[in-house]
């Protein structure tokens, strides 16, 4: 009867280490959701106020429409991370429903077998107390065997009692982990359900902007065409410096060159580890050639990428190096290109600037503030340069 009671002991303790293995798998996963959560809600927050900015002016524009795509995006992300959330937390109530069960039916096994052991030794007695069973006894052996059969009859039966009161412990531990959990499932759908009727919101929002940009074509290939212009300017102002720098570094001496080789490798260790620009914001267009979201068969050739910020965002240098150029670029706003060995980070549409030609910079100090446009859009120009080839930039910044 002991040894039974003693595998039974063992097979429940597995299972309840098991669910709590379990659990804890679960738990690790769901804090890496929870984690990503917080993380898109912060985008999300910093989305809304970047939007709300956008909407001073009463006029549709494409940072509006830039901001609106940006929230959408965020949110679908949201909503996948709650789904899988919601997903988790089902798994995780199932496994703790399978592991409720075999405890219960562990503990109605063990009820059962204490009520048998108590019949069987009131049988076993006669009827009789224990000081009458001693007493009944023939012989002074028979008196002993009926003790040490008395003292192993109480010591299981403390051992019964005991067990059934820990898997009570365990049951009621598990049950209460159960209703947490479904707790915590109501309020992940709750959420789901807030987010989803929000982005239902978002994109209906996003529709009549659309329509109300379409209405504009003329004003947006007008503006479309003055962009490509301040891109064409600054592009040749890039240029114009990258061939002077390199005719200048045939005339460095050779200590120079190498301080340049030193700083050029190190930039290159920075791939995907630098700093953005701004604390705040997102890519509103990308590197290279991007299709127009309004007009139709309309491209133009990103150099670098627009990031839209909040108004009077401090704009940093990513890395150690030195102003070569501070300029005025029509389109561009205030222009700083800063050189680190044979790279070049380019920052425009600055409202003011910190900074002087030949200053030496170290990674996170102020070059200016972003330039707010007369339809209230902030948004740095960012553009990365190896010599004469132009880079996308986002697979440099920290991700």
């Amino acid at each position: 009867m002991f040894q039974r009671s003693s595998l039974r002991t063992n097979l429940i303790l597995l299972i309840i280490s098991m669910a709590v293995s379990l659990t804890a798998v679960g738990q690790k996963n769901k804090k890496q959701l929870e984690l990503e959560r917080i993380e898109n809600i912060s985008k999300i927050t910093e989305a809304e106020k970047i939007l709300a900015q956008t909407k001073t002016k009463k006029k549709a524009t494409l940072g509006q429409l830039a901001a609106l795509e940006n929230q959408i995006a965020s949110r679908e992300v949201l909503l996948k991370s709650l789904d899988e959330e919601v997903d988790l937390i089902t798994a995780e109530i199932l496994e703790l429903d399978a592991v409720i069960s075999d405890i219960d039916l562990y503990l109605k096994s063990l009820k059962d077998e204490y009520a048998a052991m108590i019949y069987k030794s009131y049988k076993s007695n006669n009827g009789y107390n224990v000081i009458t069973f001693l007493f009944a006894s023939d012989s002074f052996t028979q008196f002993y065997m009926r003790l040490k059969y008395m003292e192993q009859y109480v010591e299981a039966r403390k051992m019964q009692s005991h067990q059934i009161a820990q898997t009570k412990q365990e049951l009621k531990g598990q049950q209460t982990a159960q209703e947490q959990k479904k707790s915590d499932q109501q309020q992940v759908i709750k959420s789901k359900l807030m987010e989803s009727n929000q982005l239902i919101k978002l994109k209906k929002e996003k529709s009549t902007l659309i329509a109300q940009l379409t209405k504009n074509e003329r004003s947006l290939r007008k503006e479309m065409a003055a962009r490509k212009q301040s891109i064409k300017k600054l592009d040749n102002l890039i240029a114009n410096l990258i061939k002077v720098e390199l005719e200048r570094e045939l005339k460095t001496s050779s200590g120079q060159k190498e301080l340049a080789k030193e700083l050029t490798g190190e930039f290159e260790d920075q791939m995907r580890k630098l700093p953005w620009p701004v604390k705040t914001g997102f890519i509103s267009l990308k590197f290279g050639l991007q299709r127009d979201p309004i007009l139709k068969n309309v491209s133009i050739n990103n150099t670098g990428v627009d990031i839209q910020t909040q108004s009077d965002e401090n704009i940093a240098v990513v890395f150690d190096g030195e102003v070569r150029i501070k300029a005025f670029v029509p389109g561009q706003n205030n222009v700083v290109i800063v050189k680190h060995g044979n790279y070049y980070t380019v920052y425009s549409k600055l409202k003011s600037v910190e900074v002087k030609q030949g200053q030496v910079l170290r990674a996170g100090d102020l070059i200016g503030k972003v330039h707010t446009n007369n339809a209230g859009i902030s948004q740095l120009h960012f553009e990365v340069w190896r010599d004469k080839k132009k880079l996308d930039p986002e697979r440099w910044l920290k991700q």
